[in-house]
């Protein structure tokens, strides 16, 4: 969403914003991840008049971590192509397990994990889940196997509701313990409803700079 016309700066650049992430027993059922309240992330992007639609909640354990998202106020369905997932509708979340807020270039410990609810299989009908590369990184995280990510997704009368975990061994440098804040950024992106995401909008090239990123701690209690 474009800035007002009143606004000169973007007021989110002006600030590295931190989250809070909770520990949580991540139990993965045949209906995905559910989470509680507490585990809602903002949107501080809504200082500069972006949109709010979704309910974005995300958790960690020494296992990996987890997400659920519910999408609403849709009247259309989801736009998802597993061949186009830049251009898709669903969340997109970045990760450096290292937290380096000052390289604007991704390294090995930079993730870029994309989650559709839809456009996957012979009928587009399938959720995808996927680690995608960093454009411009110095390196790239070890990869995956396919099926390394769980994806739940089911449509709903307004939008979708999706959930996901990544195990620990997904991400490069992933040690809770001895690095307990990380690098962190998540848009949920949609077509109809437009671009919810933690700070910047996608006028900003944080899909490929670490250093507009925020923090994320990770929470034991």
């Amino acid at each position: 969403m474009p800035l007002d016309s009143k606004q000169l700066v973007d007021p989110t650049i002006l600030f590295r914003f931190e989250v809070r992430l909770l520990k949580q027993d991540l139990e993965w059922t045949s209906r995905g991840l559910s989470l509680p309240e507490a585990c809602r992330l903002p949107s501080f992007a809504a200082l500069s008049g972006g949109p709010i639609y979704a309910d974005l909640r995300l958790a960690w354990s020494t296992e990996g971590m987890g997400f659920s998202v519910k999408v609403s106020g849709k009247r259309a369905m989801p736009w998802c192509r597993d061949t186009r997932l830049d251009e898709s509708d669903g969340l997109h979340l970045w990760i450096d397990t290292r937290n380096s807020p000052n390289i604007h270039r991704a390294t090995q410990h930079c993730h870029r994990f994309l989650w559709l609810p839809a456009g996957g299989g012979p009928q587009r009908d399938r959720p995808v889940a996927q680690l995608v590369p960093i454009n411009r990184a110095r390196g790239n995280p070890k990869s995956i196997g396919n099926g390394a990510l769980k994806i739940h997704a089911a449509p709903k009368h307004d939008g979708y509701e999706m959930s996901g975990l990544i195990p620990s061994a997904a991400m490069t440098g992933f040690d809770p313990v001895d690095q307990p804040r990380i690098g962190f950024y998540y848009a949920v992106a949609d077509r109809e409803l437009g671009y919810q995401s933690l700070t910047l909008s996608e006028q900003f090239p944080v899909a490929e700079d670490p250093s507009l990123w925020g923090e994320a701690a990770l929470i034991s209690a």
